[in-house]
């Protein structure tokens, strides 16, 4: 099987279930920046491996590809569609929660950085932000599950948190922002 077709060589790609649209379409944009979010994830993962977290973290993949399949379509094939379950982002309201108890209170704003993983975590929350906003966007045209929206704006806040949980088990202090 060929990988290249060139039927997108003039600036225009197939939605799932054969919608042509541009190559700078909202839909193509929210997609691909949840596709680069999965990638910042496995350099992550490649980051932490010797910790709990890469389990969840392919499992946060996964979904995310699922998601990406959602955003991909264009109405036509959605009976093929996985489901966007609701307990995903509970799942990771639960990991949150796990990681905060061993953690000191959030006193200030935390700059992104400390050592490679932890700035790496930093990547992909504010890459899972820009994510959320393509998504929003392309609910104000189109029909999106608010439990992608959801899953997205809560593993934003999973990435912060994982942050500070790497920074406590690297033994790094965090970089608090203070305002002049």
């Amino acid at each position: 099987m060929k990988i290249y077709t060139k039927t997108g060589d003039k600036g225009s790609t197939s939605l799932f279930g054969g919608k042509r649209v541009s190559k700078d379409d909202i839909q193509i944009e929210a997609y691909g920046t949840v596709d680069e979010l999965n990638s910042y994830i496995g350099l992550l993962i490649s980051k932490t491996s010797e910790l709990d977290h890469s389990s969840l973290l392919k499992k946060v993949q996964a979904i995310l590809f699922d998601i990406g399949s959602h955003l991909a379509s264009d109405g036509s094939a959605d009976k093929f569609l996985p489901e966007i379950s609701s307990k995903e982002a509970q799942k990771l309201e639960l990991a949150i929660d796990e990681m905060n108890k061993t953690l000191p209170e959030l006193k200030s704003f935390i700059l992104p950085g400390g050592n490679e993983r932890i700035a790496l975590t930093h990547v992909c929350r504010t890459v899972c932000r820009r994510a959320e906003r393509r998504v929003v966007a392309l609910a104000n045209h189109a029909e999106v599950t608010n439990e992608i929206v959801i899953y997205l704006n809560r593993l934003s806040d999973y990435f912060f948190v994982l942050s500070r949980q790497l920074a406590a088990t690297d033994n790094i202090d965090e970089v608090k922002w203070n305002p002049k």
